[in-house]
C-alpha cells in the first residue's frame, strides 16, 4: 500500500478505531487482566462488529498469555493488531488478472447501493495504471443512474462502456460484450449487475442467466465473482454474503465505505465466518481510494495504530 493510501486508511478507520480503543481502555484500566476484564473487553470486542468467533479466540489467546499480568491498553492494541492480522493475512488476496483468458472476466455483484458502480470504475482505473485494456458493462439495465455513472467513469478512464436502452436483457448485453471484448484485445471485462434483493428469486434468475448466456461465449467465465459489500451496515454484511453465496459462486469480496462507518471490524468477522479473499477495501469517493487490501496494515489502523 502507498503511504498516502495508508493514512487514508486510517483516517477512514478512525470511527472504528474509536470504538474499538474506548472499549479496550475501559476493560483494562488499572486493573490486571482478569476474568472480569477479559469479559469486558470480548463485549468490546463484539461491539467493535469483530464477532464472536473472532472475540473469543483473542480472549483465549490473552487468557493464555497475558492472565494476572499487569497489561496496559498499548500492550492490548499492540497484541489485538496481531491477533487480528492472523485472522486477516489468510484472506488478504489481491484480484490476480490472467492474460490467458484475453479477457479475464469479472462478474461484480451485490445489493443496490454498496457501491458496486463506483467500484468497477476504481477497479478500470487501477488495472488500467499498471498497463491492462479494461472494458466496462453496464449491466444493471433497471438503473439509468447506474449507467451514467459507469459512463462517467469510462470517460476518466478511457475504457469502453458497453450499455444497452433501458429495461433490456442484462444476459444479452454481457453476451455482446464479451463478444467485443474479444474482438478488441481488452484484458478485463468488468460486469455490473442489478442488485434488487427484495425479488430474491427473479435477481437469482437474472444472475444465473448471464453466467449461462455468457459460457456460450467463454465455458470459463466468469473467472471471478466480486461481491461488493458496504462497512456501514455491519453484521448485516454477513447475511449478504450468504445470500449471493446461494445464487452465485462468489469468488472474492470488496468492502466499501469504511471511512463512513465506526463497524469496521466487519472485515475481520466475515473473514472468520467465510475466508473469502478480500481483494481491495475502499475509504472514500477518490479513484484512489480503493485499493488491494493487506492484513496487517488494516489490523494496525483497526487498533489505531500506525
Amino acid at each position: 500500500m502507498a503511504l498516502g493510501f495508508l493514512s487514508r486508511l486510517k483516517a477512514g478507520l478512525a470511527r472504528s478505531t474509536s470504538r474499538l480503543t474506548e472499549g479496550i481502555t475501559a476493560a483494562i484500566t488499572r486493573r490486571r487482566l482478569d476474568d472480569a476484564a477479559l469479559d469486558e473487553l470480548e463485549e468490546a470486542l463484539i461491539a467493535a462488529d469483530l464477532g464472536t468467533a473472532v472475540a473469543r479466540r483473542v480472549i483465549a489467546s490473552f487468557r493464555r498469555t497475558r492472565f494476572g499480568k499487569d497489561v496496559s491498553p498499548e500492550e492490548i492494541r499492540d497484541a489485538l493488531a496481531e491477533e487480528l492480522a492472523a485472522v486477516l493475512d489468510p484472506v488478504a488476496k489481491p484480484l490476480e488478472i490472467d492474460p490467458t483468458h484475453a479477457p479475464h472476466v469479472v462478474l461484480v455483484v451485490g445489493v443496490n447501493g454498496t457501491g458496486k458502480t463506483t467500484t468497477i470504475g476504481k477497479m478500470a482505473l487501477f488495472y488500467k495504471e499498471l498497463g491492462l485494456r479494461p472494458m466496462l458493462v453496464a449491466g444493471d439495465t433497471f438503473r439509468a443512474a447506474a449507467v451514467e455513472q459507469l459512463q462517467v467513469w469510462g470517460e476518466r478512464t478511457g475504457a469502453p462502456v458497453i450499455s444497452a436502452p433501458p429495461n433490456s436483457d442484462a444476459a444479452g448485453l454481457a453476451y455482446s460484450a464479451l463478444e467485443r471484448a474479444r474482438a478488441e484485445g481488452a484484458d478485463l471485462l468488468l460486469i455490473d449487475t442489478a442488485g434488487r434483493l427484495h425479488n430474491k428469486a427473479a435477481l437469482m434468475e437474472e444472475l444465473s442467466k448471464i453466467i449461462r448466456v455468457i459460457r456460450k461465449v467463454d465455458p470459463t467465465a466468469p473467472h471471478s465473482v466480486l461481491l461488493v459489500l458496504d462497512a456501514t451496515t455491519g453484521q448485516n454484511a454477513i447475511s449478504q454474503v450468504k445470500i449471493f453465496k446461494e445464487m452465485v459462486d462468489v469468488s472474492g469480496l470488496v468492502v466499501t465505505k469504511l471511512d463512513g462507518s465506526a463497524r469496521g471490524g466487519i472485515v475481520v468477522a466475515l473473514a472468520e465466518a467465510f475466508g473469502l479473499p478480500v481483494h481491495a477495501v475502499g475509504v472514500g469517493e477518490q479513484a484512489g481510494d480503493l485499493r488491494p487490501f493487506s492484513a496487517r496494515e488494516f489490523a494496525r489502523g483497526l487498533v489505531g495504530e500506525g
